[in-house]
């Protein structure tokens, strides 16, 4: 029996995924507006819901559907760890904890991993599959905009344990859609994938008020410049 539940997933959450990416905070990274705080607060973020993910997903590698997409090389845990370091200097432990978003996120990880662990096939969907369709173009993005070269602060976005992405992706979709799994149980992972873009969301939209923020104070101190850079002209030409 097959399931095509990976068929399923694109299509039940097509409204999801554009919702996603309207939400200001990632309209502004795609057009290359990223603020470093921001951005660091993310991958904080991030690195607290792949760690319950992949421990939740490492527990159950031997579920009888769980082992059929259980890829260890997708593991993002270690990159972000290195990122983090990054960022916030060789204690970078001391210094982050999941923000609200994040912890009801993790909740809901832990939770289904103890009643329904084949939801976890959802999360795993939402964010691996993301991760490796865009991850270049963001990592781009995220190098000019903050001036990062070297690849220092964009780790995330590397799969050192995979060669060919797009040959994974196609892999990993072909083991999902021969999943043995009957129709409710499609449409309950389908259901648990739109809630966990619906989380991916909220991390977003809480980063919104320190990104327009720092906007702001761009925008001040460009004008700020540039109104002294006037004064002086005028100064000069007196």
């Amino acid at each position: 029996m097959s399931s095509n539940l990976a068929t399923k997933l694109r299509e039940g959450t097509k409204k999801s995924h554009s919702m996603a990416e309207n939400v200001g905070f990632v309209k502004c990274f795609l057009k290359g507006v990223v603020e470093k705080n921001s951005y660091r607060k993310l991958v904080s973020n991030l690195y607290f819901v792949y760690s319950a993910m992949e421990e939740e997903m490492e527990r159950h590698q031997q579920h009888p559907l769980l082992a059929k997409i259980y890829f260890p090389e997708l593991n993002r845990k270690a990159a972000l760890e290195q990122d983090l370091h990054y960022y916030y200097g060789p204690n970078w432990r001391d210094q982050v904890a999941p923000s609200s978003a994040a912890e009801a996120y993790i909740q809901r990880i832990r939770e289904i991993s103890n009643t329904a662990p084949e939801l976890l096939i959802a999360h795993s969907y939402t964010r691996y599959l993301g991760d490796l369709s865009g991850g270049q173009i963001l990592k781009g993005i995220a190098e000019r905009g903050m001036n990062l070269s070297d690849g220092n602060g964009t780790a995330f976005y590397e799969f050192k344990g995979i060669p060919d992405e797009k040959q994974f992706k196609a892999t990993y979709r072909q083991a999902m859609n021969d999943l043995p799994i009957d129709d409710a149980t499609a449409d309950r992972i389908v259901d648990e994938a739109n809630a966990a873009f619906g989380m991916n969301m909220k991390l977003f939209q809480e980063l919104e008020g320190n990104l327009i923020k720092a906007i702001g104070a761009m925008l001040f101190n460009t004008l700020t410049r540039r109104r002294s850079r006037g004064s002086t002209e005028l100064a000069t030409a007196d």
